[in-house]
């Protein structure tokens, strides 16, 4: 994905809201799940992560190496995360 692709999508993401919140039992199978439905409904989300600093880090990138999706952005506890649906 290139830089022009992701700055759009930053800017779609900038109005949207947390899907997923991720507290202090951390990354369950459950969570992955979670955010597998919700990539599949809305292709961009949101996820807020409780946690530590390096902990977010490591957070994020289990959930993209997960979900095969694709990290956009973080600000804070916010990440936003894209992959596209094919059956869009």
């Amino acid at each position: 994905m290139n830089s022009i692709e992701k700055k759009k999508l930053k800017a779609q993401a900038h109005a949207l809201n947390p899907v997923v919140i991720i507290g202090q039992a951390g990354l369950t199978d459950a969570v992955i799940k979670e955010i597998n439905l919700a990539l599949d409904a809305h292709e961009l989300i949101k996820v807020k992560i409780r946690a530590e600093r390096d902990e977010r880090f490591a957070i994020k990138d289990r959930i993209c190496t997960e979900t095969l999706a694709e990290h956009i952005q973080s600000i804070g506890q916010v990440t936003v995360i894209y992959r596209k649906n094919p059956k869009k």
